[in-house]
């Protein structure tokens, strides 16, 4: 998880988080709340609480809430399926046990394991107990019990099937061993008080992972198009980069990185590109509209010019710290041309093999004699093949058809 992604996450569930306290009475530490379950004082409910919220924060998911409804409820296990395996997809498990948490894997992890588990189908967002759903002694007896169950030493059990909005669902399941009490009535009240509270935060989570998704995909995207990306915040310090600006700015052949900041080459122009930076710092400071400005930068290698485009990105009144985006350079190194994808460049265009290899070569600026020559192919070959692209794409020009190739959905493959 990268450090600005682990910030983005903190700022949600910090909100979240301060949006229950609010709405709970103020209590003194020290007290016992009659009302709150298991007679846990405020601050030991309060702190339970606060651990469901920041769950997605964690290397392993919700690890600490876990662990403190194990040691609360006396349980041997607690575990969060935050995925329930079907026939196309594994599961996906968290679980509490006495020798710390862990995301589990393991045989159960399989449709084949759960599609024999009969303690599905709750009512939802309700805790029950095995007890209250079928009958023990057929359980005991059966061959799921036998394989997943008594060899985890378990007896006892409790659960909720938690729905999601927008078709999700997530289950939670506590066990005690044979030599352990069932669980009371008091102990399901205290499950059914979280309920609630891991329902928002696995919502919570399932957003930030979506835009965490979308992001990843954008800058693919971006490093296909050979675009360098590099993000910074109010302090104009680099808090982000894709591969293709840590190559261009490894060259530090007109920009590079001089005390965590970007600065070009020559003086007069990194005077203009700190002032980009500055005004779009500023912009972001007041809340104006995104603004975006370009600068070229000379490259003491003789090389053609560097495209730099800085772009402020908006933001709310949660995004506040060192870490967070504050603006957004792009660099575009000439020399360097995305290079669309030999399978989908065929696809698109009806090409065959031979046309797609010359019209890729083409692309990466050679000349028709040139690209023959590559290929091992005769110059009226190659002039064939070229005639027939032409008729393919409908161009009529060499330009043209680089133009299309590099504009086309391919150079993002």
């Amino acid at each position: 998880m990268t450090k600005a992604t682990r910030t983005t996450r903190t700022k949600v569930a910090t909100a979240a988080a301060a949006s229950v306290a609010t709405a709970l009475p103020a209590q003194p530490a020290s007290t016992t709340v009659e009302q709150l379950p298991l007679s846990l004082s405020f601050e030991q409910f309060s702190d339970l609480v606060g651990q469901i919220y920041e769950g997605p924060l964690e290397d392993v998911p919700w690890a600490s809430a876990m662990r403190l409804v194990r040691q609360y409820l006396g349980a041997n296990w607690v575990t969060l399926i935050l995925r329930p395996a079907s026939i196309s997809q594994q599961a996906i498990l968290v679980r509490a046990g006495e020798h710390g948490e862990d995301l589990y894997g393991a045989a159960y992890n399989q449709f084949q394991g759960f599609s024999l588990d009969p303690f599905v189908g709750l009512p939802p967002d309700r805790v029950l107990a095995i007890d209250e759903m079928i009958d023990i002694r057929t359980w005991i007896e059966g061959d799921f019990y036998k394989q997943f169950i008594e060899p985890n030493n378990i007896r006892y059990i409790i659960g909720a099937d938690i729905r999601i909005e927008g078709g999700g669902e997530c289950r939670l399941r506590i066990t005690r061993p044979v030599t352990e009490k069932n669980f009371s009535e008091q102990d399901k009240a205290f499950c059914q008080r979280l309920l609630p509270h891991l329902k928002r935060s696995v919502k919570l989570r399932s957003r930030v992972e979506g835009i965490e998704s979308e992001r990843r995909l954008y800058a693919v995207a971006m490093d296909r198009m050979q675009i360098g990306t590099v993000v910074l915040n109010e302090q104009g310090l680099i808090v982000r980069s894709n591969s293709v600006a840590d190559g261009i700015l490894e060259e530090k052949d007109g920009i590079q990185v001089v005390k965590g900041k970007l600065h070009a080459e020559y003086a007069l122009e990194d005077r203009e590109l700190q002032r980009l930076i500055k005004n779009g710092l500023s912009n972001v400071a007041s809340a104006s509209p995104v603004i975006t400005e370009a600068i070229s930068l000379t490259r003491p290698s003789g090389q053609p010019k560097l495209g730099v485009l800085v772009r402020s990105i908006p933001c709310n009144d949660l995004s506040e710290g060192n870490d967070w985006p504050q603006v957004a350079v792009f660099i575009r190194d000439p020399k360097h041309q995305p290079a669309p994808s030999h399978e989908l460049v065929r696809r698109l265009f009806g090409f065959t093999s031979a046309e797609v290899a010359l019209a890729l070569l083409l692309t990466n600026g050679l000349t028709l004699d040139e690209a023959a020559a590559e290929l091992n192919i005769r110059k009226n070959t190659a002039r064939a093949h070229l005639r027939s692209i032409f008729s393919k794409t409908g161009v009529t020009r060499q330009t043209m058809l680089v133009r299309l190739l590099l504009n086309s959905v391919a150079s993002v493959s």
